[in-house]
């Protein structure tokens, strides 16, 4: 209750002074001395937030970070569950200074322009969604979402990003992200990048998706090539 309240009185801020939510996706563009050129993309959620800068020329993944987050006034704070370079941040509330721009947000010291890529429209599936369920031998094994590993899915309107990662360990498993529709109960990813195998940027994968009972139902074939279904729940 007292996180819903937060969250809606961030909204009322961000409506009142921006003209806009939080919510949806974000891009910004920067220059790393090693790496280059690159974009970098923060999906928004009522209750989470990821951050990832990728190689705008090959999609070579850099870094994510991401966790709960809130706002007032102009301090945006993240409570970090992973990150996939700085792993001691883990656990950590990590604080920003967010300043309205003519086409979003800069955030401070992060020192990154952000304008909006979408505002949580037009797919189905928009929010953070933890894996809960797998079918197996026709039976679905259910996961706990209460242990320290987890496996997040957090979606806009057009994007979507998954990482595994263990706030017990701080250790990060991977990732990978890009685009995605959900048009007649197909779910379809385009992967903009992927930190386990980079030859998979540009893949489209094909799932078939539905929601029961508020659950994410997602079947097809894996980047890997094998047969998956398995079931996410939303979080709050």
């Amino acid at each position: 209750m007292v996180r819903s309240l937060f969250v809606a009185l961030s909204w009322v801020f961000c409506l009142s002074i921006w003209g806009q939510s939080p919510l949806g996706a974000w891009e910004a563009q920067t220059q790393d001395p090693e790496w280059g050129a690159l974009r970098v993309v923060s999906i928004v959620s009522s209750s989470h937030q990821v951050i990832t800068w990728y190689r705008k020329e090959n999609g070579a993944f850099v870094r994510t970070m991401g966790g709960s987050w809130g706002l007032m006034d102009d301090r945006w704070t993240l409570t970090v569950e992973f990150d996939s370079t700085q792993s001691e941040l883990v656990g950590s509330t990590q604080e920003y200074t967010v300043t309205p721009t003519a086409t979003g947000y800069h955030m401070a010291p992060l020192g990154l322009n952000f304008s909006q890529i979408d505002a949580g429209t037009p797919g189905a599936l928009a929010g953070a969604w933890l894996m809960t369920g797998r079918k197996q031998d026709g039976q679905i094994s259910a996961r706990s979402t209460d242990g320290p590993r987890k496996t997040m899915k957090i979606l806009s309107g057009t994007r979507f990003q998954w990482i595994a990662y263990n706030t017990e360990t701080k250790a990060f498993m991977g990732s990978g992200g890009g685009t995605y529709t959900t048009e007649q109960g197909k779910y379809t990813e385009h992967i903009e990048f992927f930190s386990r195998d980079q030859t998979r940027v540009g893949a489209a994968l094909p799932f078939d998706f539905s929601l029961v009972d508020g659950a994410w139902h997602h079947s097809g074939m894996s980047s890997q090539g094998a047969p998956i279904y398995e079931v996410w729940t939303q979080r709050y």
